[in-house]
């Protein structure tokens, strides 16, 4: 199957090239909040014809995977697109993959009404109390839609009835890929992968994925992150990431695979909470990204994986953590250091590291990894006990246990040769401010709003009159480990009511982050990058 030769991230950075029409433009400041950068292409010189055409078949699957990213978040396309005329006002609506900006959820496009927590998974009408009232065994089901009846009764949908035209497409380029490709472990994932897509069954495509650690190639696709269910928390995104793996520094990671057990040990939470043991496969690895679609390009830009999200397969298997190096180095130079230079004052500016942005990385995903997937009383798994909160806690978890990780393990490994614990939580809060401008519309937002003010609380830094900071280390070390304790007690006993309330006392952003906010757009600080691709 010959379409076109491999694809790569396209050159070129546009961020003062507007013309006068697109510069006059109300969205023309958000849409510069997405620098447009430069991905160098990756090394394909390893990679055999038979290779890049498996990469093509990669590709073209993901384009399928976009398809359905734009039905299961918003709707029709083609009709929203078509129906604006300001052409920076449609560069922002592909960038949010609909009208509402995922900062706040407003909408920006006439005749379209802000977002509904529930995206598209939902009636528009329909309540969590309806919800949770309604006697159905498939509602719960992450691969399952919502939709009421002209009777006004609901009903369950599932992605692979919904969306089957896409998947039969996704199903025969993968199978596709499986005849051609030379590694036997490729063709099993891949063939596993197509049956999943087309049953909404994953755990042995899941198992596939974790098995297949002899490829430098890879595809992750399909359902995965339930961020866009911002009402219940339950139902998950089409999202497809093409890579290449860094075969050095794979190795480099997977000397710390081997130690999850000992990092779960090592979480500052009684052991009642942490009884859970991470599957003893679980690797790292480091890649290159070559495409992104789906949820994974729908505004901020995803630098680490952490997967599967299935907690039998993690139990039973473990998890595995990809670094998308390319990018990350990226978001570094585009957002991070001129952030850092902006809001820090001389002495903590010093301590501002890529190699340490890296590493607070790795150990955020890993952090994914440990905790507890089920609830020690019942309640079900950590999702469905605390519902919307869910996934802000983890990513307060990811974020908080990761670093109280990367401090720990300073002083017992060769880590501390590359950057120090100063090092580390300098460009941990950096990034923290930094990502505070996701808004309360996102999880993630919200979540590292939670951390800023955790940490305000416990004096851990301190902003001055001239809007720079300066760190207290050793108070910010211990806030996030006594933070991470508490995300890990209130995941294994599921206490939503806690959640709900410790959400909503920490997550509301005070009087210094609008004036950081000013400071960053009035020094032209970009939020995030966002990609080009070229076929």
């Amino acid at each position: 199957m010959k379409r076109n030769l491999i694809f790569i991230f396209v050159t070129s950075v546009l961020l003062s090239t507007s013309c006068g029409q697109d510069s006059k433009s109300p969205l023309a400041r958000k849409v510069s909040d997405y620098a447009l950068v430069t991905i160098p292409t990756p090394d394909l010189s390893g990679i055999t014809d038979n290779g890049k055409e498996v990469l093509n078949l990669y590709r073209f699957a993901s384009e399928e995977i976009d398809a359905i990213y734009w039905k299961q978040y918003f709707g029709d396309k083609d009709a929203l697109l078509g129906s604006i005329q300001d052409p920076r006002q449609k560069e922002f609506a592909l960038i949010n993959y609909g009208p509402w900006d995922r900062a706040d959820g407003t909408s920006f496009v006439e005749g379209y009404k802000d977002r509904l927590p529930g995206a598209g998974f939902y009636p528009a009408d329909m309540t969590k109390e309806e919800f949770d009232s309604w006697d159905n065994p498939d509602k719960n089901s992450p691969y399952t839609l919502i939709r009421r009846s002209a009777d006004g009764s609901l009903g369950t949908v599932w992605f692979h009835d919904e969306y089957r035209e896409n998947l039969e497409k996704i199903a025969s380029y993968l199978k596709a890929a499986a005849d051609i490709t030379i590694k036997p472990s490729v063709k099993e994932y891949l063939l596993r992968k197509a049956e999943a897509l087309q049953k909404d069954e994953y755990y042995e495509s899941g198992k596939a994925w974790l098995e297949m650690e002899d490829s430098k190639m890879d595809l992750v696709i399909g359902p995965n992150e339930t961020a866009d269910d911002q009402l219940l928390g339950l139902k998950r995104s089409y999202e497809a990431f093409v890579l290449l793996k860094n075969l050095d520094r794979t190795d480099q990671l997977m000397t710390y695979a081997g130690r999850m057990e000992e990092f779960q040990r090592m979480l500052p939470v009684e052991d009642i909470y942490k009884e859970f043991t991470p599957g003893s496969r679980s690797d790292i690895f480091s890649c290159d990204a070559i495409y992104y679609a789906g949820k994974a390009n729908a505004g901020t830009k995803v630098i680490a994986l952490n997967l599967p999200y299935d907690a039998d397969i993690q139990r039973d298997m473990g998890t595995r953590t990809i670094l998308l190096e390319n990018v990350i180095r990226q978001k570094f130079n585009y957002v991070i250091s001129p952030t850092g230079n902006t809001i820090l004052q001389s002495e903590p500016k010093s301590h501002l590291s890529q190699d340490a942005f890296f590493w607070n990385i790795v150990f955020r995903e890993v952090a994914h990894g440990l905790g507890v997937k089920e609830t020690i009383n019942g309640k079900g798994t950590v999702e469905e006990a605390l519902g919307s909160s869910a996934l802000t806690f983890e990513e307060i978890k990811g974020n908080a246990v990761g670093m109280f990780l990367v401090c720990q393990l300073q002083s017992h490994i060769a880590m501390d040769r590359l950057f120090t614990t100063e090092d580390a939580l300098t460009t941990f809060f950096t990034s923290l401010v930094r990502s505070e401008r996701f808004g309360e519309g996102s999880a993630l937002g919200r979540a590292n709003t939670v951390i800023y003010n955790f940490l305000k609380e416990k004096e851990a830094f301190e902003r001055h009159p001239d809007g720079r900071y300066t760190i207290d280390y050793g108070k910010m070390e211990s806030a996030l480990g006594e933070l991470s304790g508490i995300v890990l007690k209130t995941q294994a006993t599921g206490d939503a009511e806690f959640a709900a309330a410790f959400e909503e006392r920490y997550s509301k952003r005070g009087p210094e982050f609008f004036a950081d906010l000013m400071n960053l757009n009035l020094e032209g600080i970009p939020q995030d990058i966002r990609f080009k691709f070229k076929k």
